[in-house]
């Protein structure tokens, strides 16, 4: 019953904009982050969103990409702005733990959204 759910993934040309979209079904949760993974390599962490709000990136997507969250909504979002070939993979929302019910759930992934650029 506890679980993410990702959305917004898709198709774009070199330079083109897209956003991700992940929530939680627990009423609370404290870290979240996106990762992404393309075939042959290792998966990556590309941002994370601390629960008051403190972002960090991974280097190549500095000034591109901007992680956001609506903690009423328990959601996290990736807004991905002057994209490039290299950042084709399938992108994975994460969350530390969800708080759910009377108890928390730790290191929760999302199914995984594909996100391919190309012209």
């Amino acid at each position: 019953q506890v679980q993410l759910v990702e959305s917004g993934g898709g198709l774009v040309q070199p330079g083109g904009s897209l956003r991700l979209s992940c929530a939680a079904s627990g009423i609370g949760t404290d870290t979240m982050g996106w990762y992404r993974q393309a075939p042959g390599k290792q998966r990556e962490l590309v941002a994370a969103i601390t629960g008051g709000g403190s972002a960090n990136y991974l280097d190549s997507v500095k000034g591109r990409f901007t992680i956001s969250r609506d903690n009423a909504k328990n959601s996290v979002y990736l807004q991905m702005n002057s994209l490039k070939s290299e950042d084709t993979a399938v992108y994975y929302c994460n969350a530390d733990r969800v708080w759910y019910g009377s108890r928390w759930f730790y290191n929760l992934w999302g199914q995984g959204t594909q996100v391919t650029v190309s012209s």
